[in-house]
């Protein structure tokens, strides 16, 4: 269990308010509006009407309390910038913002920012790797050359075990878990067996797992 405050109710701090929560982590939200936090006032450990880039408010939070900072701000990039800058000055530990473009980011990193998140720009590359293509039943960006595909085996695969196909040596990537009716089972052994009706979460460099993909 972590502690997190959640600067910035819009969309995106509500929905990672109740994910936090759902993780058993202990909230508390900021914003302006009060209006913004009425459905989370009943779930999260404390609440605050204010406007963080007023460091009086800022530093009545206790900021060297939590764990993490989400500043999630998307319609007002100054005030964003302001605030994370004020968060690291008044001994925040770790410091997650909010970014729509490359730009902001850069800028972000640069005034105490310890992450930045794109969170419209990731869920549109996932959604555009999903639905393009036929097989792609899940996926998850790690980074330029990393990623997780959910995938079906390949039909030469299933009646084999991982061993068999000598999946790593032979694809340059790894099973990192299987799923089946819907539920998921994490690090299969070389013996697990290669089965029509499962997913695989496959884990690699995109460049290697697209070859496994056009044999889909």
């Amino acid at each position: 269990m972590k502690t997190v405050l959640i600067i910035g109710m819009g969309r995106f701090g509500q929905h990672l308010c109740r994910k936090m929560l759902k993780l058993n982590n202990e909230v508390m939200i900021v914003d302006r509006n009060e209006e913004a936090m009425e459905d989370l006032l009943p779930l999260v450990t404390n609440a605050k009407i204010g406007d963080c880039t007023n460091e009086e408010v800022l530093h009545s939070l206790g900021i060297g309390n939590f764990d993490l900072c989400f500043v999630c701000i998307g319609t007002n990039f100054q005030s964003s910038l302001e605030i994370t800058s004020l968060l690291k000055e008044a001994g925040a530990k770790y410091v997650i913002s909010k970014a729509t473009r490359d730009i902001q980011a850069k800028f972000l990193l640069r005034n105490g920012a310890d992450a930045v998140v794109y969170p419209e720009k990731d869920i549109a590359e996932r959604i555009a790797v999903r639905y393009s293509a036929d097989n792609v039943f899940d996926y998850i960006e790690l980074d330029e050359e990393y990623s997780i595909y959910e995938i079906p085996p390949l039909r030469e695969w299933i009646g084999k075990t991982i061993g068999e196909v000598d999946f790593r040596a032979r694809l340059n990537s790894s099973i990192i878990g299987t799923k089946l009716n819907g539920i998921t089972s994490f690090l299969p052994g070389a013996d697990h067996v290669f089965r029509a009706d499962e997913h695989l979460m496959v884990i690699g460099k995109k460049k290697d797992i697209d070859k496994i993909l056009k044999h889909l």
